[in-house]
Order: structure tokens, then C-alpha cells, then sequence
């Protein structure tokens, strides 16, 4: 069998069970084995009065395997966490809190909806690299998801009514698609495109935009306008107007629409995804590693508004 599982059948004999799940997370977190979290010691024991629990040999401090992660306190098993990651890493499109509740029979909504938050908020790696060589910057808009919005946007890139988002996306030497960053942004001003570039493009990477005034003079990339006229924006920039082709169907198809309170957070895990589109059951363990080694998350944490890009 692969390191990760390729299959639902490979999946449920690699972790059947709440012990192989511990023993691969504690993998995952001391990968070089146990070191305490509070004096850094190399060495503990694993108790047999406590579940997937270890005790320093220096300062006598017992760590869950889940204590300090992204499963911190929880009261669902392991096993639901592993399907959550299984299905919201492999499937293509994801899944919903709700469908995910009434998969895993989990008994209320929230803690269903806290359980993908938690996991979309470990999809983003602190460390990963920014964007480099030839990148397609472009700006796009998403309907907001609530009744009280106006039934109709404004004009171009006008805010009214719609959800701005910018995007950008590596072009490789062959003119294939590579990696993507997108970020909410207040409106498409230089003082909300400049920190986006700055943010995910590489110093010395060539940004190729569209034109648009918003993008001149961002520092420590190259720009390279394409002023589109009549001509149309996808000719120009196929690979950012295929990326924001596919947001789209995907937000409305599986949420039916998003939200501006955690747009960054759908966003972040639209992108998880389509970095490792060619790698999809890879990506479950990758999920997995990065919820052993990132922060808790509280539920205030989370309900709290998003800042933008």
C-alpha cells in the first residue's frame, strides 16, 4: 500500500480505528519522535491510564496527541476527523457542513460546521512559497450570499452588491497552469492590489495584468499589461479567467453561494485543492500533517470577521 490511501477501501484499512489514527498523528506532530511542547525534552512515556497521551520525563507535563492542534478539546472521535479530511481533501468539490453532518452522522449542524472550519483553517501552511516566474494577476466578483443584498450588482469592478476577490496564477514554461493564490480585497485600488501582489508573488516575479491602474508601480515585481480593449479578457489571461470560472461553479455548487463574513477562509480551501489537483489523495495526508502541526483554533476564532488580502 502507498504511504496515503488511494482509495475509500485503503482509507478504511489504514485507519479503522481511534489508536491507528493517534499513532499517525503522533507521527505527523514528533516526527523525529515525542518532544515535550512546555521544555522541549526528547524524551516520555506513553500512559496507560490516558488515551494517546504522553508524560515528559523531565517535567512530568502530559500531552494529548491532539493537545495544542487543530483538534484541540474536541469531544468527536479521530475517526470523524479523519473522514472530515478524507472527504474534504480528496473529493473534488469538497463537501458542505451539512452534507458532511448527515454523512458522519454527526447530531447537530454547528459542530459540523466547526469541525470544516477548524480544517479549512488549517489548509493555509504559514511557510508555503509565493508565486514565482510568469504569474496572471486579474481582479473577479462573487454575489454575495443573503437576502438583504441589492438584486443586481454594479457596473465593471464596482463593489455594489458583489464580493471582490483577487487572483493570480503561476504560468509554467510549457503555458501550463501552476500554482494559485486568491485573497478578498476591499476594492480594486492600488492600495488593495499592491499588498495582494506583495503578499503571494516572488520578488522579481513577472506580473501580467490586464491593464488595469490598480497594478503599476507594485514593488519588487515586473509588470506586464496587456490592455485588453475589445478584445476579450480570457484570450488575454486564459489561466486566471479559467481559475475564477471554476470558483464560481464550485461555490455556488456546493455552498450555493458564499458568505462575506468567511469568504477568505472558502477561498483558502478553493486553492488547497487546486494546488493539488494532479495529487488528490496525497492531499488528505498533507491535511492531515499540517492539522498535527498548526495551532488550536477556538470558536470564536473562527465566527470572528475575516480581515482582507
Amino acid at each position: 500500500m502507498a504511504d496515503h490511501p488511494r482509495t475509500l477501501i485503503e482509507f478504511q484499512r489504514q485507519f479503522p480505528d481511534e489508536s491507528a489514527c493517534a499513532a499517525y498523528l503522533a507521527s505527523q506532530r514528533w516526527p523525529e519522535g515525542f518532544r515535550c511542547p512546555g521544555c522541549e525534552h526528547e524524551k516520555g512515556w506513553a500512559l496507560q491510564t490516558k488515551a494517546f497521551t504522553w508524560e515528559c520525563t523531565n517535567c512530568h507535563r502530559q500531552t494529548s496527541v491532539t493537545a495544542c492542534t487543530v483538534m484541540h478539546r474536541s469531544k468527536q472521535p479521530l475517526t470523524v476527523w479523519f473522514w472530515a479530511a478524507w472527504l474534504m481533501a480528496t473529493h473534488s468539490n469538497g463537501i458542505s457542513a451539512l452534507q458532511l453532518q448527515k454523512q458522519l452522522g454527526i447530531r447537530s449542524y454547528k459542530t459540523a460546521w466547526l469541525l470544516c472550519a477548524k480544517l479549512r483553517k488549517a489548509m493555509v501552511n504559514p511557510e508555503r512559497s509565493p508565486l514565482e516566474g510568469l504569474v496572471e494577476v486579474d481582479e473577479t466578483d462573487l454575489p454575495h450570499r443573503t437576502n438583504a443584498d441589492p438584486p443586481a450588482g454594479g457596473q465593471g469592478r464596482s463593489k455594489q452588491g458583489k464580493m471582490l476577490v483577487a487572483g493570480a496564477i503561476e504560468v509554467t514554461d510549457d503555458g501550463k497552469p501552476g500554482r494559485a493564490r486568491l485573497a478578498a480585497i476591499d476594492d480594486a485600488s492600488a492600495d488593495s492590489l499592491h499588498p495582494f501582489v506583495a503578499a503571494n508573488l516572488a520578488p522579481g516575479a513577472t506580473a501580467k495584468t490586464d491593464g488595469w491602474t490598480g497594478y503599476p508601480g507594485a514593488p519588487g515585481v515586473t509588470h506586464e499589461p496587456h490592455v485588453i480593449g475589445k478584445m476579450a479578457a480570457h484570450i488575454v489571461l486564459p489561466w486566471s479567467h479559467r481559475l475564477f470560472s471554476n470558483l464560481k461553479r464550485w461555490a455556488l455548487g456546493v455552498y450555493h453561494g458564499l458568505r462575506q463574513k468567511h469568504l477568505q477562509s472558502y477561498l483558502d480551501e478553493f486553492i488547497f485543492r487546486f494546488n493539488r489537483r494532479r495529487s488528490r489523495p496525497a492531499t488528505f495526508m498533507r491535511l492531515l500533517g499540517l492539522c498535527a502541526r498548526l495551532g488550536s483554533t477556538t470558536y470564536n476564532m473562527l465566527t470572528a470577521p475575516e480581515a482582507k488580502g
